[in-house]
């Protein structure tokens, strides 16, 4: 090949290249200014979701829930059997006019293994106008169903105090219910108990001592012990024999003088 020849070929191949090149330039500017596509446009009828905020902070702080409340555990008390009689106690009868109330105490201190003779139970215990706080008339006087001042005999306080003497635990008592009477019979606690003549009914009477203290009494007051009951009576010993009657007339006679009574405790 001639010199001319290389140089002509020289040329075609350099206007091909700047011809590509312009092409190229050609292409690659449309590219750039072509338009650009469109975003898609939200969904019509949804709207559009709210930013999730975080939950606002509360001054108090959240406690547990409490737990529920238990019923608190109650002791199961044993239940009065139906009926309870107390067989190892022995009486005499009286001395006295009105010494019910001596006879009756030493009987049940005897019960009790404590001895002590009825006629130094009677003198020991105090004098007075009013039963309350000691014995009211003469022992021997036959006048039974008087009231104070006259001879009348003594209430429970003065016999429970001159019992406690003797070292027994006795307490005078009012308003005892009838369950209290048939707990101490179940227990083996024969009870004192004032009622009216032989489980009868008298008015109670108000008086006034002579420092003005007011007292109830009855007349025919007696008194008795009490020593056991069933479902529908109750056992008293009176001047050593024993007796039954219907709970309902006991309760009626020993109601006078405000269910009085002394009691073990």
């Amino acid at each position: 090949m001639t010199p001319r020849q290389s140089s002509s070929i020289t040329k075609i191949i350099r206007a091909s290249t700047i011809l590509i090149a312009l092409f190229s330039l050609a292409g690659c500017l449309q590219t750039q200014v072509s338009t650009p596509l469109a975003l898609p446009s939200p969904t019509v009828g949804l709207a559009s979701p709210s930013p999730t905020l975080p939950p606002t902070p509360t001054t108090e702080a959240t406690l547990p829930p409490e737990p529920s409340p238990q019923p608190s555990p109650i002791a199961t008390q044993n239940p009065l059997p139906p009926a309870a009689m107390i067989t190892d106690i022995a009486g005499h009868v009286q001395t006295y006019e009105l010494g019910c109330e001596a006879s009756a105490a030493v009987d049940w201190a005897g019960y009790y293994d404590v001895l002590i003779y009825e006629s130094t139970f009677q003198f020991e215990l105090p004098l007075s106008d009013n039963p309350e706080l000691g014995f009211v008339g003469n022992v021997t006087t036959d006048g039974w169903g008087q009231i104070p001042p006259h001879a009348y005999g003594v209430h429970a306080p003065p016999i429970a105090e001159l019992l406690r003497e003797y070292g027994l635990p006795a307490v005078a008592v009012k308003d005892m219910t009838i369950e209290d009477v048939k707990a101490e019979l179940a227990e083996g606690d024969p009870i004192i108990a004032w009622v009216i003549g032989n489980m009868v009914y008298s008015s109670p009477i108000k008086i006034y001592d002579k420092e003005g203290n007011a007292v109830v009494v009855a007349p025919y007051e007696h008194v008795v012990i009490l020593v056991g009951y069933d479902e529908t009576t109750i056992t008293y010993m009176n001047n050593g024999f024993f007796y039954s009657v219907p709970t309902e007339v006991f309760l009626t006679s020993w109601s006078v003088l405000g269910n009085m009574a002394v009691i073990y405790d």
